[in-house]
């Protein structure tokens, strides 16, 4: 074969190759519209490519239990490390000072509240917060207005602020009821047919589109009891009262959270984002520039296979069928040895701070141990049967009146009081989404529709 002869394949190849561009579409100057889409790297989040991963049990015994299913997973972004006591905090702070300037705002709204468009000096349809106005707790006025957010001290008690007004409110799309054919809209007849089913379980005719919207209110603050609720004749009072609240336990996961609670930290962190509205810290003041998809909990299948990270049947996160390296040391925080809680770290007993042993090859951390964490899904022993292969999880958005195994969520990982079983990739369990407990915990993802041979310096930078 010639020289000529070997430049036409090549050019051939190029203009039919499978990664070239085959689109026809123009923009609206005519151009061809090949400007590529990138992502800024959320702060803290470390980019998982789209690929394919064989999931469920990789030991004969388990095997018979969940069986291997081949499927393909969409590109996301997942947390390094599981929520941190500190960032929850954030949250905790920022519905708390968002409560306070509400309660004030209905007293002293030209100073807590923005009436009026800045820029055109039109009125809202609705009042918004004025995060720019200072609370004075010391002053009269302040004290009255939010006397009914802090605990009576009849009892000899110090003044307090009552954790339980601390609550949350958002609204949700259920986009499974949108997309029963009996919902569709009718363009014959301009209007929808259907029913929906609301919080409440009841059936309502079907009006318009904002019926598939729903509002949650949900406590924000942990359950600090958990620490002695999970453990019969066990001394942990100083956990229950400090854990959470003090600085010593700043990088350590956050625990007592339910996976209703869960799934609002995200949306919130989803709005803040958005909006750009914290003021606190620069886990979310660096991240304010981050636009595009939610943030949310990870499904069941986005979880396993961020965890093997691109090993075939691996046991482990950290790709081997061992729970220890050959001096002996352990490479997660578990319970190894019956009653030996510190066999495996000396910093200790229970949880660790997070990051405190090496990541897999997806650059993320504890993904078996410390805490085991919440995801999407709903949890069905045959869930690997029934559900797709690609982009596979089964939810169900449990009613306060379903009966509590409807209520069952996957969780993932294993923690620091669960034996080895339960840190293998494979392994499946679950716990009720109004449950707290004192060794789960949860990270998040976000969607990426952002193609790999664009993503520059995406996998740069990944570190907290």
């Amino acid at each position: 074969m010639n020289v000529r002869s070997v430049y036409c394949v090549l050019l051939v190849l190029a203009l039919f190759s499978c990664t070239g561009n085959q689109g026809y579409t123009i923009d609206g100057t005519g151009r061809a519209n090949q400007r590529p889409y990138f992502e800024n790297t959320p702060f803290g989040m470390v980019y998982i490519p789209r690929g394919t991963a064989l999931i469920g049990a990789n030991d004969e015994i388990s095997g018979e239990i969940t069986p291997l299913k081949r499927i393909s997973i969409e590109a996301f972004w997942m947390d390094e490390t599981e929520i941190t006591n500190d960032e929850y905090r954030q949250y905790v702070y920022w519905v708390r000072d968002s409560i306070f300037r509400e309660r004030l705002g209905e007293q002293f709204p030209d100073e807590y509240l923005i009436l009026e468009d800045r820029k055109t000096g039109e009125p809202l349809d609705a009042p918004r917060i004025n995060w720019n106005a200072k609370i004075n707790l010391k002053s009269q006025d302040a004290q009255f207005a939010l006397e009914d957010m802090y605990l009576s001290t009849d009892l000899g008690f110090s003044k307090s602020l009552d954790i339980h007004k601390l609550v949350y409110t958002y609204e949700w799309v259920d986009y499974k009821q949108a997309a029963k054919s009996i919902n569709k809209y009718n363009f014959d007849t301009n209007s929808y047919t259907g029913s929906v089913i609301n919080q409440e379980g009841e059936e309502v005719p079907l009006t318009k589109r904002s019926d598939f919207v729903f509002r949650e209110s949900t406590p924000v603050y942990p359950d600090t009891l958990v620490w002695i609720r999970d453990f019969t004749y066990s001394y942990n009072e100083p956990r229950t009262r400090y854990y959470f609240a003090h600085k010593a336990f700043d990088n350590y996961p956050v625990v007592g959270v339910t996976w209703k609670q869960a799934k609002a930290f995200c949306q919130w962190r989803t709005m803040l984002n958005s909006y750009g509205l914290s003021n606190y810290n620069k886990f979310f003041r660096r991240n304010k520039q981050v636009m595009g998809f939610d943030y949310r909990l990870p499904t069941e299948a986005e979880w396993e296979y961020a965890s093997r990270a691109n090993k075939e049947r691996s046991l482990y996160p950290w790709g081997s069928y061992y729970t220890g390296t050959q001096m002996g040391c352990y490479v997660a925080n578990f319970k190894p040895r019956r009653g030996n809680y510190v066999v495996d770290s000396n910093t200790d007993i229970t949880t660790v701070k997070v990051g405190s042993y090496s990541p897999n090859d997806y650059n993320l951390y504890d993904m078996a141990g410390n805490v085991s964490e919440w995801t999407s899904s709903a949890f069905d022993e045959s869930a690997y049967e029934f559900v797709s292969d690609f982009n596979p999880t089964f939810e169900y958005n449990a009613l306060a009146s379903d009966p509590p195994v409807m209520k069952r969520k996957v969780i993932r990982g294993g923690s620091w009081k669960d034996v080895s079983y339960y840190l293998r990739n494979g392994t499946r369990t679950y716990e009720y989404q109004d449950t707290a407990k004192s060794y789960i915990g949860f990270r998040c993802v976000k969607t990426s529709f952002m193609d790999e041979f664009n993503q520059g310096g995406a996998l740069k930078n990944n570190k907290r």
